[in-house]
């Protein structure tokens, strides 16, 4: 079992989410998009590190500490399969298109995954989907009765899809996956309130129509 905490971190406030499995201490830390003295402070006061970095996306607004934070702690950078592409062009993270950034210091992924793989955070699994449409590199990392999706899905809303590589057949796909995921699960946006499962199943605008 993981405990999930959230802080606001970076210009458009991206939800970065501290996870920490309840058998062993251990930590991730998912989108870590600026950086946060109360996050680093929370590890560090674990006492035992940081075991991964893991980005739903390749968007500046989510990886704009990745770098420094896996550094930091000697962590595993986690992502699927294509985020590559974005952790190593300033136009696909869109980091270029904003004065008020340095341009993110091209890196990749320690660990790439692909659609159905797992990982052990302690003694807890963490299965990565692939969720294209907002980007080509989308996904969603589900354990427990917890779902954290990036920007794919939103409460009651999900992600825009005008962006480079967005695709809108893809978030068409993406969200009827996520529709289609048996029970119920506690979901957690990159930005926002967090929202369930069944509930956007009833009222996200998109999700209904599938």
């Amino acid at each position: 079992m993981i405990d999930i905490s959230v802080c606001f971190v970076g210009p458009l406030m991206t939800n970065c989410y501290l996870l920490r499995d309840k058998a062993t201490g251990a930590m991730a830390v998912v989108d870590p998009g600026g950086k946060s003295d109360k996050l680093i402070k929370e590890i560090e006061k674990n006492g035992r590190g940081l075991d991964y970095v893991i980005l739903t996306h390749g968007h500046y607004d989510h990886i704009g500490y990745a770098k420094q934070l896996a550094e930091m702690f000697g962590a595993k950078v986690v992502g699927g399969f294509k985020i590559n592409m974005f952790l190593n062009d300033n136009v696909l993270n869109h980091s270029r298109f904003h004065s008020e950034l340095d341009d993110i210091e091209p890196f990749d992924a320690d660990i790439l995954l692909n659609d159905g793989d797992t990982f052990m955070l302690g003694e807890t699994v963490i299965k990565y989907i692939y969720t294209p449409g907002h980007t080509a590199d989308s996904g969603c990392y589900i354990f427990d009765d917890s779902i954290i999706c990036g920007d794919t899905l939103f409460c009651e809303s999900y992600g825009r899809t005008d962006l480079p590589t967005g695709n809108d057949l893809d978030m068409i796909n993406s969200l009827k996956r996520l529709k289609e995921i048996e029970g119920d699960y506690q979901v957690f946006p990159g930005h926002g309130m967090s929202t369930t499962l069944e509930y956007e199943r009833k009222n996200n605008p998109l999700m209904r129509r599938l």
